[in-house]
C-alpha cells in the first residue's frame, strides 16, 4: 500500500476534510427525526448521554467554568483544562485580558511567562465544584505526567469525566527523566470515565483501547491554533486518521464486545467538516475554534494553542477568530454568518436526513467520494467576493 516517493521509500496517500464529499442517499429522512445522541460508557452505570455529539476543546481561549456550564445545559460537553490559567490563577480574567490585548510580537513570550506560574491544587477542586454546583456534568483534562495526581483531586471534587491528553498518546512511553503514566492502571483505578488522546493510527488505537478508556481522541495537529504539523512535522489528515481509528474501534469491539467510541478532535471549523468526521466513523467530535467565536468564550474572539508555553519548543499560536455569535447560535442557529460556522447541529441533522441515516451508526456507513474540488466547483463568485464557501 502506498506510492513510491523515492528509491526504496513508499508513502501512503491520505485525505483531509476538503478532499472528500458525502453522497446523498436513496432515501431521505426528516432531519427532526434523526437521533444524534452520543453515549460515553461508564463503569457499573448507564452510559453518560449527551444530546449532541460535540465536545468543546480543553483550551483556555474556549472553556472556562461559565462556558462549561452553558455548553452542558445546551446538551454538549466542555472540557476544562486543569493546566491552564483557570488553575494557575485565582482571578484568571485578569490574565486572559493580558493575553487578548498583547501584540503579535509579544504574545508567545507572554504566554510562556503566564504558564510558568505553578498550578494550585486547591483551584482544581474549586473549579470542578463550581461546575458541579450548577447541576451539570464536569469534564476536565491534564497531560499524562500529571494525570495520576490531578485525576484523584478532580474525582474527589466530583468530576464526571477525566481526559488524559497530549500531542501524541501511546501506551508505551519511554522516559528516564520522569515516571510514565501506567495507562491501564489509571483507567482501572479511576471510578469515572477516562478519555485518552491523541492518536491517529490503527495499531496505537488498539493498544490504547486495551487499557480500558471510555473513549479515544483522534487527531494530531489539525487545530486552527495548533502548529505541531509545521514545527514538528507530525500529523495525519483527519479523514484518514478517523477512518483508521474507527477501524481499530470496530476490530476491538468484534474481539471483546466492548465498544470504545472515538472522538475526532480538531480541524473542523464548519458544519460540513463535522458532518464528514461523523460519516467517516467518529462517534463524536471535539471542536475548538468554532466555539472560540462564541460570546461566552473566555478568549473574547481569540484562540491559542496549549503547547505554546512549552519551555524548550514553544509552538501553537494565538489567532483571532472573532466573536460572531452566542454559543446557542453556533450550536443551533439561527445562523447570522454564511460560512457554515453557526448552527452546527442543523448541519448534522440535515446532512443525516439527506443521506438517509436515522442515527450516528447509520451515518457512519455513508458513501464517501474523493472530491478535492468539491468546495470550489461552481463557486467562483463566492471565492472572488470572499463570502460563503469562498471564505478562507
Amino acid at each position: 500500500m502506498g506510492m513510491w516517493i523515492g528509491r526504496n521509500r513508499k508513502a501512503r496517500v491520505t485525505y483531509g476534510f476538503d478532499e472528500i464529499a458525502l453522497v446523498p442517499g436513496r432515501v431521505t429522512i426528516n432531519p427532526n427525526e434523526v437521533d444524534i445522541t452520543f453515549r460515553l460508557p461508564r463503569k457499573a452505570a448507564e452510559p453518560l448521554e449527551l444530546k449532541i455529539p460535540i465536545l468543546a476543546s480543553a483550551m483556555d481561549g474556549v472553556v472556562d467554568v461559565g462556558f462549561a456550564i452553558a455548553m452542558n445545559k445546551l446538551g454538549g460537553l466542555a472540557v476544562l483544562n486543569l493546566e491552564g490559567v483557570q488553575t494557575r490563577y485565582k482571578n484568571p480574567q485578569e490574565v486572559l485580558e493580558k493575553i487578548v490585548e498583547a501584540s503579535k510580537s509579544e504574545i508567545t513570550a507572554l504566554l510562556q511567562r503566564i504558564y510558568q506560574e505553578p498550578i494550585q491544587q486547591d483551584l482544581i477542586a474549586a473549579r470542578v465544584r463550581q461546575i458541579k454546583d450548577a447541576g451539570v456534568v464536569a469534564a476536565v483534562s491534564s497531560i499524562p505526567q500529571r494525570a495520576a495526581e490531578f485525576g484523584r483531586i478532580a474525582q474527589e471534587a466530583g468530576a464526571d469525566v477525566f481526559v488524559v491528553q497530549s500531542t501524541v498518546s501511546t501506551v508505551r512511553h519511554i522516559s528516564s527523566e520522569y515516571q510514565s503514566l501506567d495507562l491501564e492502571k489509571f483507567c482501572r483505578e479511576m471510578r469515572i470515565p477516562v478519555i485518552v488522546g491523541n492518536t491517529v493510527g490503527y495499531d496505537v488505537t488498539l493498544e490504547i483501547m486495551e487499557c480500558g478508556p471510555a473513549a479515544v481522541l483522534v487527531g494530531v495537529g489539525p487545530g486552527a491554533a495548533c502548529t505541531s504539523r509545521g514545527v514538528l512535522g507530525l500529523g495525519v489528515p483527519q479523514v484518514t486518521a478517523t477512518v483508521d481509528c474507527a477501524a481499530a474501534r470496530d476490530a476491538y469491539f468484534k474481539k471483546t464486545s466492548r465498544y470504545v467510541p472515538i472522538i475526532t478532535d480538531g480541524g473542523m471549523s464548519r458544519g460540513g467538516d463535522v458532518c464528514k468526521a461523523l460519516a467517516c466513523g467518529a462517534d463524536a467530535v471535539m471542536v475548538g475554534s468554532a466555539f472560540a467565536k462564541a460570546h461566552e468564550a473566555p478568549g473574547r474572539g481569540y484562540h491559542w494553542g496549549m503547547a505554546t508555553p512549552h519551555a524548550n519548543l514553544p509552538r501553537g499560536t494565538r489567532i483571532k477568530v472573532g466573536a460572531t455569535g452566542s454559543l446557542k447560535q453556533i450550536l443551533f442557529g439561527p445562523a447570522e454568518v454564511d460560512d457554515g460556522s453557526q448552527n452546527l447541529l442543523g448541519a448534522i441533522t440535515t446532512c443525516m436526513g439527506n443521506v438517509g441515516a436515522r442515527n450516528l451508526p447509520e451515518f457512519q456507513q455513508t458513501e464517501i467520494i474523493i472530491a478535492p474540488s468539491i468546495r470550489t466547483e461552481g463557486k467562483i463568485f463566492q471565492t472572488v467576493q470572499n463570502v460563503g464557501m469562498g471564505t478562507s
